[in-house]
Protein backbone atom coordinates (compact mmCIF):
# COMPACT_ATOMS: atom_id res chain seq x y z
CA UNK A 1 0.00 0.00 0.00
CA UNK A 2 1.37 3.26 -0.71
CA UNK A 3 2.30 5.85 1.68
CA UNK A 4 0.16 8.87 3.50
CA UNK A 5 1.10 11.42 4.74
CA UNK A 6 -1.17 13.95 6.35
CA UNK A 7 -0.91 17.55 7.04
CA UNK A 8 -2.73 20.01 8.88
CA UNK A 9 -3.86 23.72 8.03
CA UNK A 10 -5.75 25.72 10.23
CA UNK A 11 -6.59 29.13 12.16
CA UNK A 12 -8.61 30.00 14.88
CA UNK A 13 -11.79 29.00 13.19
CA UNK A 14 -11.48 26.62 10.73
CA UNK A 15 -8.85 23.64 9.23
CA UNK A 16 -8.15 20.60 7.11
CA UNK A 17 -6.12 17.66 7.21
CA UNK A 18 -4.46 17.21 3.49
CA UNK A 19 -3.92 13.52 2.84
CA UNK A 20 -1.52 13.38 -0.17
CA UNK A 21 -0.77 9.54 -1.03
CA UNK A 22 2.45 8.66 -2.70
CA UNK A 23 2.52 8.16 -6.45
CA UNK A 24 -0.76 10.70 -7.33
CA UNK A 25 -1.48 14.34 -7.75
CA UNK A 26 -5.21 14.35 -6.06
CA UNK A 27 -5.31 14.75 -2.47
CA UNK A 28 -7.84 13.64 0.20
CA UNK A 29 -9.85 16.54 2.77
CA UNK A 30 -11.20 16.09 5.87
CA UNK A 31 -12.41 19.93 7.10
CA UNK A 32 -13.36 20.87 10.54
CA UNK A 33 -14.73 23.88 12.44
CA UNK A 34 -12.93 24.99 16.00
CA UNK A 35 -16.26 25.49 18.08
CA UNK A 36 -13.82 26.31 21.28
CA UNK A 37 -10.63 25.24 22.85
CA UNK A 38 -12.22 21.90 23.48
CA UNK A 39 -14.30 20.97 21.08
CA UNK A 40 -14.00 20.83 16.88
CA UNK A 41 -16.47 19.70 14.35
CA UNK A 42 -15.61 17.35 11.76
CA UNK A 43 -17.87 18.46 9.04
CA UNK A 44 -16.62 17.00 5.45
CA UNK A 45 -14.59 14.53 4.72
CA UNK A 46 -13.67 14.08 0.67
CA UNK A 47 -11.82 11.54 -1.16
CA UNK A 48 -11.27 11.49 -4.97
CA UNK A 49 -12.50 8.43 -7.22
CA UNK A 50 -8.41 7.74 -8.11
CA UNK A 51 -7.46 7.25 -4.03
CA UNK A 52 -10.87 5.35 -3.03
CA UNK A 53 -10.01 2.19 -1.64
CA UNK A 54 -6.99 3.22 -0.22
CA UNK A 55 -7.55 3.81 2.69
CA UNK A 56 -7.00 7.69 3.12
CA UNK A 57 -10.97 9.03 4.68
CA UNK A 58 -9.77 5.67 7.56
CA UNK A 59 -5.91 7.90 7.47
CA UNK A 60 -7.57 11.31 8.13
CA UNK A 61 -9.91 10.15 10.61
CA UNK A 62 -7.37 8.17 12.84
CA UNK A 63 -5.43 11.64 12.11
CA UNK A 64 -7.99 14.02 13.97
CA UNK A 65 -8.99 11.46 16.98
CA UNK A 66 -5.11 10.92 17.32
CA UNK A 67 -4.81 14.54 17.53
CA UNK A 68 -7.65 15.21 19.70
CA UNK A 69 -5.86 13.13 22.11
CA UNK A 70 -2.75 14.29 22.21
CA UNK A 71 -4.48 17.80 21.83
CA UNK A 72 -7.19 17.46 24.87
CA UNK A 73 -10.04 18.57 22.28
CA UNK A 74 -13.47 16.64 22.04
CA UNK A 75 -15.05 15.85 18.18
CA UNK A 76 -18.50 16.47 17.16
CA UNK A 77 -19.16 14.47 14.15
CA UNK A 78 -21.05 16.06 11.71
CA UNK A 79 -19.74 14.61 8.63
CA UNK A 80 -21.59 11.24 7.63
CA UNK A 81 -18.18 9.33 7.14
CA UNK A 82 -16.51 10.20 10.18
CA UNK A 83 -19.21 9.38 12.10
CA UNK A 84 -19.73 6.21 10.36
CA UNK A 85 -16.46 5.37 11.38
CA UNK A 86 -16.88 6.70 14.77
CA UNK A 87 -19.39 4.19 15.25
CA UNK A 88 -17.47 1.36 14.03
CA UNK A 89 -14.44 2.64 16.31
CA UNK A 90 -15.95 2.32 20.34
CA UNK A 91 -12.45 2.79 21.39
CA UNK A 92 -13.23 6.46 19.93
CA UNK A 93 -15.13 7.51 22.52
CA UNK A 94 -13.00 8.78 24.73
CA UNK A 95 -12.76 11.82 22.48
CA UNK A 96 -15.91 11.74 19.90
CA UNK A 97 -19.24 12.97 21.74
Amino acid sequence: MAAITINRVSNDTKGLYVAQVEGFDEVGELTFSRASETLVIVDHTGVPDALRGKGVGVALAERVVADARSEGFRIVPLCPFFKAQAMQHPDWADVVQ
